[in-house]
């Protein structure tokens, strides 16, 4: 007989971190009002423990839970963050007395954003949690795009409420996007590391780096990014995704 709480016996490493990067979303939701730049670089670290819990996952095993946690964290960390960073940064320069379209935008557009997301995680996680490719831009692709261009200085209330007006549909495509294959996406994560890391014009320029890495795979990935582990012929290079464990590779 054991006092330790039911719950804690069903978690493993990997949730550990999966639950980090829920925590990781929060702070990111409440740096929005110190500013997009501290919320953006937290968003980015969400998104670097959203790829080490995949990494445990596949070392240590997953468990039942993980798919689950790992869906409610990203809400918190890919869906809720990046869209308070949008209506904060748009209603900040269009207020509601001055410019009430606007502002109703960066009301609106923000929170379909997060409804897509909403919509984009729970699909992923009855149907494509495990497989080599998945339906829709990942959550976490589209949560990069915004934060590195807050950090690449292109801030521009037009610009993040473009890209989470474009993200937020293409979230639930039927377009397949393969995963990253391991070398590419270690190189992301030194990209970003540096990114969340450097200030002034190293940060940019790192961020602009992430930036275009993050355009050009959600652009160009499901035509021109070969990883068909379903067809014929494909590649089985990748490590198997153990039960639970979020593939942590821009997957979901």
């Amino acid at each position: 007989m054991t006092d330790r709480p039911r719950f804690l016996s069903r978690l493993g490493v990997a949730d550990a971190v999966t639950a980090g990067n829920a925590a990781l979303g929060t702070l990111a939701a409440a740096a929005v009002a110190f500013g997009p730049t501290l919320a953006a670089r937290l968003v980015l670290l969400g998104a670097v423990a959203d790829g080490l819990d995949g990494v445990l996952a596949r070392r240590y095993g997953g468990t039942a839970v993980g798919p689950h946690l790992d869906s409610l964290a990203d809400v918190a960390s890919f869906g809720v963050a990046p869209a308070l960073i949008v209506a904060a940064t748009v209603t900040a320069a269009y207020p509601l007395d001055a410019a009430p379209l606007a502002f109703a935008a960066g009301l609106l557009v923000p929170a379909a954003y997060v409804a897509f997301a909403v919509i984009r995680l729970a699909v992923y996680t009855v149907e494509d949690e495990g497989a080599k490719t998945t339906h829709g831009v990942p959550t976490t692709l589209a949560a990069t795009v915004i934060a590195a261009s807050v950090l690449a200085g292109l801030d521009s209330p037009a610009v993040v409420l473009g890209l989470a007006a474009a993200s937020a549909p293409l979230m639930v495509t039927p377009v397949r996007y393969p995963d990253l294959h391991p070398q590419d996406a270690l190189v992301m994560g030194v990209v970003q590391a540096c990114a969340i890391s450097f200030t002034g014009m190293a940060g940019e320029s790192f961020a602009f780096a992430l930036l275009f890495l993050a355009l050009g795979y959600l652009v160009f990935g499901p035509r021109f990014y070969w990883r068909s582990v379903d067809e014929p012929g494909g590649s089985c290079d990748a490590a198997e995704e153990s039960p639970g464990g979020d593939d942590g590779e821009l997957g979901a």
